[in-house]
């Protein structure tokens, strides 16, 4: 399973493949996914090709345009801007309604999911820092109650993974993450919402900024292969 979808065989290899490099920053955003290219690489039919590159649509992570066929999502600036400001109030307001202190569970919880992450940084495993750190989140957020708000705040994960994924591999941006989720680990033993839901909304602005500086000086037009 990738971020919540079920694939299987050929084609679930090729999404996988396809959606690492562009998590992980291999494909950058702006490339052309050629299915003539993809099929040199991967021993797999055009049909599923075709189905992987619709799964990465579906994922968020992948357009397709009429005339230029599918390409790595490059969001706008002010698409970037959009979606942050969403995924902003959305945490700020589950991080409002989280009862605090939290339990000794929760904590624990929490503190192991957090130990993962920092053993896959060390590692420099970029599969297991992205999805210990969405586990975090996600875990986390879940404590406010709201499913549906929990579901919101998933949705736009997945919208800003073109976003986010610039940043995995760069350790300096990896030791700030790690240092917030000690930092909210802490606010969730204590009775201060406030400070919670402004680490919350402190913790989505260096991958922002720094997906902002590379789309505005990366050329575009490139191919996958």
């Amino acid at each position: 399973m990738l971020n919540g979808f079920d694939y299987g065989g050929k084609e679930a290899d090729t999404v996988h493949a396809l959606e690492e490099d562009i998590i992980f920053g291999r494909l950058a955003p702006g490339t052309r996914l050629v299915e003539d290219v993809l099929l040199a690489r991967f021993p797999v039919s055009r049909h599923t090709i075709r189905q992987a590159l619709y799964q990465l649509e579906k994922l968020g992570i992948v357009t397709r345009e009429r005339n230029k066929g599918a390409m790595v999502r490059r969001l706008s600036p002010e698409e970037v801007r959009q979606i942050y400001e969403v995924r902003e109030m959305l945490q700020r307001q589950a991080a409002l309604m989280i009862p605090l202190p939290v339990s000794d569970e929760l904590i624990a919880q929490l503190t192991d999911i957090h130990r993962t992450y920092s053993s896959h940084v060390d590692n420099g495993y970029l599969r297991g820092i992205h999805e210990a750190n969405d586990r975090f989140h996600l875990t986390m957020f879940s404590a406010c109650g709201n499913a549906y708000l929990v579901s919101s705040i998933e949705h736009y994960m997945r919208l800003s993974l073109p976003v986010r994924a610039n940043s995995l591999a760069d350790r300096e941006k990896l030791d700030v993450s790690r240092q917030h989720h000690t930092m909210m680990i802490e606010a969730l033993k204590r009775r201060d919402n406030w400070v919670l839901a402004q680490l919350c909304v402190d913790h989505l602005q260096p991958s922002k900024t720094f997906y902002l500086q590379e789309i505005e000086a990366a050329p575009a037009g490139n191919d996958a292969g």
